[in-house]
């Protein structure tokens, strides 16, 4: 038996999200439109028969309710919008033109190469042409950060859209060391040089660039909320490094607010990270010394700047297609809180490893707090999704993640609880480490091992109810953890638990090959010879998920539906398993969105009562 099934990652209406959370939309705008086009002029007011030329000049006349409508080209500007909009139905909304696709780069064109020798071409640049501030005098440095004995500078040279990698210093670009294209910068008190390897083409008859902005769409101050930004190309920024005790910058963020919609763009080559929701910055940035202590300082502050659900977080990332990042794909300490973040698509996040550090990955939150992350595919990553203190509330839900390289697809740390985990497909060859309590998986698919930290001694907070409130402080002993009905196949592993120090609920998970049990559930059902011929396909710009299933699984076990009452209550912040929107947790549909059999639901992602081979069709978020 063959079926066939469809999960589109940039339409949230097939996803069912309006059962779970109200997603605020931008169509009760009816204030002035400002049109932006490449042949507009900045003197013009901004109708469709005079356009104007920047996207900043339309935002300084933008009021809340209006919309600023920008036309195809190429802008090379830093947007930061002076003022934002005052609720969801007075937004200030950046749109791209319909069927049209602008492109805002932190970058410009670099004429002017000389041949030094071979492939290596060197320009000369006055200090002057970067406005005050140069990417290749601005280091990479911060809290966690690990510059593997070198150092590393926030800028880039890119040919034909594509960025060269910094050489460690001018030899190795002047030798040829490296399988890929090299640059090295140097700065005095007046030119910037640049040597850059070219092979077999003259750089000045190409499409060359430089780095000599920070980021392309971020805010020059705090709260300035409801702004949405929709179907735009953002790339070539010289973000900072983005720890969770400094400003976290990325190529386009909301900087400490809330309410925004980042939507259908394509976000690319940041030095260190793409869309954030992080942190603002003050005087204590980069001061933690790398103690947990520092980041509960942090909080603190936070807290008294003004951290709650009323004036942070609450934004929408859904849609977009976020790539060529080498910290993190989507990052937040803090401000992620209250948000949604579905059907994107995060790749090619930290491949190049150049550095390292404790921030890494396609997703990095800090205090996701009723966070929703789901219908996201996340793949060619050192690590997929890494939930960093305070995932509470959070509901990781129908979410793809494979070819996560270095680490693994999730990561849970020093997490209290109650956070969900349910119907997500996990295919590389580690599927979690978890150094958390008061979690629950039910149905997922797990491919990959589980490594757990059987005791963690780090004091990290727990918060009160749907609340940026601390209640208290505690370390973090395994266990207290609940999996129901998932399906452990090929090097899946729960046996890490076998030790757990804290109560377990584990039960109607299926076990294939050499995949192993817990001797925390009493039966099991183990099947060793079972081939499930796991295989995902990249054809035609989708991906091809193929399963085998067998309908015994239904008859030999029966499994309860998975529920708040059935879950229960998580240890430590003695909290229920519930919704953002404190309504109760009821796992009744499966991957796909196919209502599940209440009085026997199918183990794993996927409802299938009549087993057989299964090709599930993956469509990444528009382009």
């Amino acid at each position: 038996m063959l079926t066939r099934r469809s999960f589109i990652g940039a339409v949230p209406a097939l996803y069912g999200l309006a059962k779970a959370t109200a997603l605020p939309t931008d169509s009760t705008s009816t204030g002035t439109e400002y049109h932006v086009s490449e042949n507009g002029d900045d003197s013009h007011d901004g109708s469709p028969s005079r356009m104007l030329r920047t996207i900043s000049a339309a935002a300084a006349r933008a009021n809340p309710g209006d919309v600023i409508t920008v036309h195809k080209g190429i802008y090379r500007e830093r947007v930061t919008p002076p003022r934002g909009g005052t609720s969801d139905a007075k937004r200030i909304v950046y749109r791209a033109a319909p069927g049209e696709r602008p492109v805002i780069t932190g970058a410009e064109i670099m004429k002017g190469w000389v041949k030094e020798k071979n492939d290596v071409w060197k320009v000369s640049i006055p200090n002057s042409f970067f406005k005050g501030f140069n990417p290749y005098s601005d280091l990479i440095h911060g809290d966690w950060f690990e510059p593997k004995g070198r150092q590393h500078h926030t800028g880039a040279v890119y040919l034909n859209g594509d960025w060269l990698v910094e050489a460690a210093n001018l030899e190795d670009v002047l030798t040829g060391a490296g399988p890929e294209p090299l640059w090295f910068g140097q700065v005095d008190d007046h030119v910037t040089t640049l040597w850059a390897q070219f092979k077999d083409v003259d750089p000045n008859r190409e499409l060359t660039e430089i780095n000599v902005r920070q980021t392309v769409f971020y805010p020059a101050k705090t709260g300035l909320s409801y702004i949405t930004v929709r179907g735009f190309v953002l790339r070539q920024a010289a973000t900072p490094w983005a720890p969770p005790t400094a400003e976290q910058i990325g190529i386009v963020g909301p900087h400490w607010s809330k309410g925004w919609i980042i939507e259908e763009n394509i976000v690319s080559h940041s030095t260190c990270s793409g869309i954030s929701l992080g942190k603002y910055g003050d005087e204590f940035d980069n001061t933690s010394a790398n103690s947990a202590e520092g980041y509960v300082k942090t909080i603190e502050r936070a807290t008294k700047f003004g951290w709650s659900r009323e004036t942070v977080g609450s934004h929408v990332v859904r849609g977009n297609t976020v790539s060529h990042c080498e910290q993190a794909g989507i990052v937040g300490s803090l401000g992620p809180a209250f948000s949604v973040v579905t059907g994107n698509t995060i790749h090619d996040i930290h491949i190049r490893r150049l550095f390292t550090g404790a921030e890494m990955a396609g997703i990095k939150f800090h205090a996701a707090i009723d966070v929703e992350i789901s219908h996201n595919h996340i793949y060619h990553t050192n690590r997929g999704l890494w939930l960093d203190w305070m995932a509470q509330g959070t509901h990781v839900h129908c979410n793809l993640f494979n070819d996560n390289q270095e680490n693994e697809d999730l990561m849970v740390e020093v997490d209290h609880g109650p956070f969900l985990v349910d119907n997500n497909i996990f295919l590389s060859g580690t599927s979690q480490r978890i150094v958390s309590q008061g979690g629950a998986y039910a149905h997922n698919l797990f491919c990959g091992g589980i490594n757990l930290t059987q005791y963690d001694r780090r004091l990290t907070p727990f918060m009160k109810a749907h609340s940026t409130e601390v209640a208290g402080l505690h370390d973090n002993p395994s266990g207290d953890m609940r999996f129901y009905n998932n399906l452990f196949a090929q090097a899946g592993d729960l046996s890490p638990y076998n030790q757990a120090q804290l109560p377990m609920l584990v039960k109607g998970n299926v076990f294939l090959g050499t995949a192993k049990p817990s001797t925390q559930e009493k039966a099991p059902l183990f099947k060793p010879g079972f081939d499930p011929a796991i295989k995902l396909n990249n054809t035609d710009a989708a991906f091809h998920l193929e399963i085998n299933l067998d309908k015994t699984w239904a008859t030999e076990q029966r499994r309860e539906l998975v529920t708040s009452d059935l879950l229960g209550t998580a240890t430590i912040p003695h909290l229920p398993f519930v919704r953002a929107d404190n309504t109760s947790v009821r796992i009744d549909t499966d991957y796909s969105g196919r209502p599940r059999n209440p009085a026997n639901p199918f183990p794993g992602p996927f409802e299938s009562p009549d087993g057989g081979k299964h090709s599930i069709l993956i469509r990444s978020a528009k382009a």
